[in-house]
């Protein structure tokens, strides 16, 4: 075998040599080994060879002090010797071993077999803890704290290569402790699957018979007692129990006086105790400790109830029952709790007429007994008694270490309904695990780590967890422990117990971790650190839906309790439901990642260079989903502007889809040159039609939308809007007044048949233009009216640039934790200076052209751009002659010098003219072409009074 640190030391070949002989060889001589054995078989080798066992070794300890009739060995000889009996004449070796390992009993099927087998396998006494005879039945059955099968060479010891043996651990029913091992040994050719069902049942045998013993344990308690209360309160005039106070008292006072008398026994000491209930009464409950006669140990807990005044009796039902045959004696009758049966205890002393309930999380058995009435004296009371006496009567007898399970098993069931109710509260993947981690201590643990690998965190499955965790949460009772901060990657040795969980997917307890294997073997130094605030550790894998996530570690701090297996239980239970909480979060996190990425590729990637306005704009997601909110600013003829701001209605992918489809055509329509009433139109028809393509869609017919489109002209610093059921915009002067215009709402888009309304507003330069999206300003906590105020507030004050603006409308208006997506777009107008704009107003005749390409040439020499005049002398030839060919009514002529030489032909005709391509013969027609050519572009937008053909020349050459 190979030891750490060492060389492979030889060792004899396994039997067979193939199958777990071969993997076994293999593994003893050093060579890796990940398949072919079964984890739990994997993971005790790995163990053994960190502890450095050796395989040929052939002594085992050896206890003398060894309990020979403890409690299990009392529940298991009667199953044992039915055991030999079913197996008589075979091989069969029939053994039970303390919590420890050490063999308690044994029993074969075949009475030779003791004068053949060595004497570790045929004399009680000898310890097969896996720490001290490497993997067995007994010993891996007490390591994985489960049923265990090991088959001839899964053994790690040579001696029992030709065995084989089923191994269970025996649980007390009460307590969940495991008190012992039952083992079946055999040869490897009596393997029988039924084997499983019967030791199975077998140890539940065992379990039913200890807790008979609890029982018996129980009802010696009460017996004690009655002996010795009978003499204690002859003196009490009045004695009742918990029964006759629930005739007047509500469940949950009910409830409560149970719980604070199990809490009393579990704390195993003399006290008094005032609980105060709902209607302003209080009873005392006092704990008095109890011996019985066989030595049994406990506490009563009798309840005191102050007497009511005499004008007012307090008023008990009646219910003496005398015992058969003692109507001469002091009447006691009690009604009492046996897991759901009807006993008698000693005739004359003990009259059992129904059951009661025993406490909750004891199913099992009897944790206490509940009397509903206790009698003593003769029975009778002094009606002339001139001070009235207090009622007295028992409650609940137990012992301490019973009452501590009941309570804890309560506690258990609090912590897991607290923990449904605060994991998984967010659709974050680092806040669950934090929810895990803070609903886990104090309670169960005083620390707790959480590793996730880096792909969880990101929304994706992690291929290999075990080589990509990184930590994610430490939390505990005080921030001084030297676990691994947050962020830090962390590796796992493969005997290490994370390691182990991972690879088993089953909770892994170590409730000493200085004696667990392999804990030092990776990082010594800080091991030893981390032992010296710790010494218990439970590690759970983080599995949901087959998926493993990552891994948590429960800590327990020095001082406090090792972990046990209800522990390890809890802690599973607790991980199991975080783990579904954060596979949620992971999917949503990939989900909400996919939507965003399509979201943010469908908005703008930058603002396009133009003049007429200075634009700044936010888009800041839902926290809980992306919705279809956009924005969109379009460069237009004339030197205008087009801003856009929109919703569409809903969240997810469906809205951030149909958000792209609506803003490609917005921008279509709008670079059209449609006014934006009818742009809003166009719209309205196409959000219907998306509703009707695919009527068997489950959200089909939901399809709806907002919008808001608004053209600012820089050359008359007039602004042109329309909006289709959004919030209207914001308005502020250069001296910072701020006003929302009277703009008319219109339907939003996808009703149909309702017409939209536009309006026109003066922005004079350094004026302010705010659009945005309900997000902004629609909260379920606040009031519309009160944030659009304090909005206006907002805006009158930013006096700076539009981001500051943006950045300002966002830290004082915005939710804290939005609810829907929010798009701001925030615009300062410009103007074009009047030097830069020519206009001529000429009547429709031919002979006028030249004068216009005159006045033209001047006005391009004048700007420096003499350059273009022929191409401008070109273009203004073309459009002003088919003005006055196929328009009608006066004509202008205007020239924008801004970034591009913008040449206007307006008229009163509103017929277009249309680019085609001439045929060799005709005579006209190629006028439009050479336009086309010598521009950037040209077209044609409809006024009003008319229309307006424009063209774009470039000034690269100027």
């Amino acid at each position: 075998m190979v030891r750490a640190g060492e060389d492979p030391i030889p060792a004899g070949r396994a039997q067979g040599g193939t199958g777990p002989a071969r993997f076994r060889e293999r593994f003893l001589q050093g060579e890796p080994v990940e398949t072919g054995v079964r984890t739990p078989i994997l993971s005790s080798w790995r163990r053994c060879r960190t502890l450095g066992l050796s395989p040929d070794q052939a002594d085992l300890p050896f206890r003398e002090d060894f309990e020979p009739d403890g409690r299990i060995v009392r529940a298991a000889v009667p199953v044992l010797d039915r055991l030999q009996a079913i197996f008589a004449g075979s091989a069969m070796n029939i053994s039970v071993a303390d919590a420890s390992g050490t063999v308690l009993l044994r029993r074969f099927g075949e009475a030779s077999l003791v004068r053949v087998l060595p004497a570790i396998q045929s004399v009680p006494g000898f310890v097969f803890a896996e720490k001290v005879a490497g993997t067995n039945g007994i010993g891996l059955a007490l390591a994985e704290r489960r049923p265990i099968r090991v088959y001839g060479a899964e053994h790690f010891a040579e001696r029992s290569q030709g065995s084989a043996c089923r191994a269970l651990p025996v649980r007390d029913p009460l307590s969940g402790r495991i008190e012992g091992i039952l083992c079946f040994g055999y040869p490897r050719s009596a393997e029988d699957p039924a084997l499983g069902t019967v030791i199975r049942k077998a140890a539940e045998a065992i379990e039913r018979r200890l807790l008979g013993q609890s029982s018996s344990r129980e009802r010696a308690l009460l017996r004690a007692y009655l002996d010795s209360g009978a003499e204690a309160a002859a003196g009490l005039r009045h004695c009742m129990g918990v029964r006759e106070l629930a005739v007047e008292m509500s469940p949950r006072d009910r409830a409560i006086l149970m719980e604070k008398a199990a809490e009393l026994i579990a704390c195993a000491q003399r006290a008094r105790v005032d609980v105060p209930l709902s209607d302003g009464r209080r009873v005392t409950l006092v704990s008095r400790p109890m011996t019985s006669a066989c030595g049994v140990e406990g506490f009563a807990i009798e309840a005191v109830v102050p007497a009511p005044s005499p004008c007012e009796p307090f008023a008990f039902p009646h219910q003496v029952h005398e015992p058969l045959g003692l109507s001469a004696e002091p009447a006691v009758a009690t009604f009492l709790t046996f897991s759901g049966a009807v006993a008698d205890v000693a005739p004359g002393q003990l009259h059992v007429t129904r059951p009661a309930e025993c406490l909750p999380g004891t199913e099992h058995g009897p944790v206490a007994v509940g009397v509903e009435r206790v009698t003593v004296g003769d029975g009778t009371t002094d009606e002339h008694s001139d001070s009235p006496t207090p009622a007295r009567g028992l409650m609940m007898v137990g012992e301490p270490h019973v009452g501590t399970y009941a309570l804890a098993a309560r506690r258990r069931l609090e912590l897991l309904s607290e923990a449904g109710v605060r994991i998984g509260t967010t659709l974050d993947v680092r806040s669950t695990a934090r929810e895990l981690a803070e609903s886990a201590v104090p309670q169960l643990a005083d620390f707790v780590t959480i590793d996730l690998p880096e792909a969880v965190l990101r929304g994706e499955e992690s291929a290999d967890p075990r080589s990509d965790l990184r930590r994610t949460v430490v939390h505990g009772i005080h921030d001084d422990c030297p676990f691994h901060p947050v962020g830090k990657q962390v590796d796992y040795g493969p005997t290490m117990p994370q390691s182990r969980c991972l690879t088993s997917g089953q909770a892994v307890l170590e409730p000493d971790l200085k004696a667990a294997a392999g804990w030092f073997a990776q990082d010594p130094e800080h091991s030893a650190q981390l032992l010296s605030h710790v010494h218990s550790l439970i590690a759970v894998p983080l599995v949901a839906r087959g998926t493993v996530l990552g891994v948590a570690g429960f800590y327990r701090a020095q001082g406090s309790p090792p972990f046990g297996d209800d522990d390890r239980s809890l802690a599973q239970e607790l991980a199991a439901r975080a783990a579904l909480s954060i596979d949620n979060a992971r999917r949503y996190t990939r989900e909400r990642a996919m939507v965003l990425a399509l979201q943010r590729s469908l908005l703008p990637h930058g603002v396009p260079d133009q003049d007429a306005v200075e634009v700044a704009h936010r888009y800041l997601p839902a926290e809980s989903d992306v919705g279809g909110d956009w924005y969109d600013v379009i460069p237009l003829s004339g030197s205008r502007i087009g801003l856009f701001v929109g919703d569409v209605v809903g969240h997810g992918m469906l809205s951030a889809a149909t958000m792209g489809r609506l803003r490609t055509a917005a921008r279509s329509f709008a670079e059209l040159d449609f006014p934006p009433d009818e742009v809003l139109s166009h719209l309205d028809k196409l959000v219907g039609r998306l509703d009707r393509e695919d009527p068997g869609e489950v959200d089909a017919g939901i399809i709806g939308a907002t919008c808001l489109y608004a053209i600012y002209d820089p050359t008359t610093q007039q602004c042109t809007m329309a909006r289709a059921g959004h919030p209207p915009p914001a308005l502020v002067r250069p001296d910072g007044t701020a006003w929302f215009p009277d703009l008319p709402a219109g339907p939003p888009l996808g009703l149909g048949g309702l017409p939209f309304e536009t309006a026109e507003f003066d922005l004079p330069e350094n004026s302010r233009l705010v659009l945005y999206t309900d997000g902004l300003i629609e909260d379920r906590h606040r009031d519309v009216d009160v944030v659009l105020d304090q909005l206006r507030a907002t805006l009158a004050q930013a006096n700076g640039t539009p981001d500051e603006t943006c950045e300002a409308v966002l830290d004082t208006v915005a939710p804290a934790h939005p609810c829907d997506d929010i798009a701001l777009l925030v615009a300062r107008t410009h103007a074009l200076d009047p030097q830069r704009i020519a206009t001529w107003d000429l009547p429709a005749d031919p002979a006028r052209v030249s004068e216009v390409r005159a006045c033209a040439t001047r006005q391009l020499a004048d700007w420096g751009l003499d350059e273009a005049a022929f191409a401008v002398e070109l273009v203004l030839s073309e459009l002003v002659t088919n003005a006055i060919r196929h328009g009608s009514g006066p004509i202008r002529v205007r020239l924008l010098h801004d970034r591009t030489l913008i040449c206007e032909v307006s008229d009163t005709s509103n017929t277009a003219p249309h680019l085609r391509r001439a045929a060799s013969t005709d005579e006209g027609g190629r006028g439009l072409f050479l336009v086309a050519q010598l521009t950037q572009s040209w077209g044609t937008r409809h006024t009003q009074q008319g229309k307006v053909i424009w063209a774009e020349c470039g000034l690269e050459v100027a």
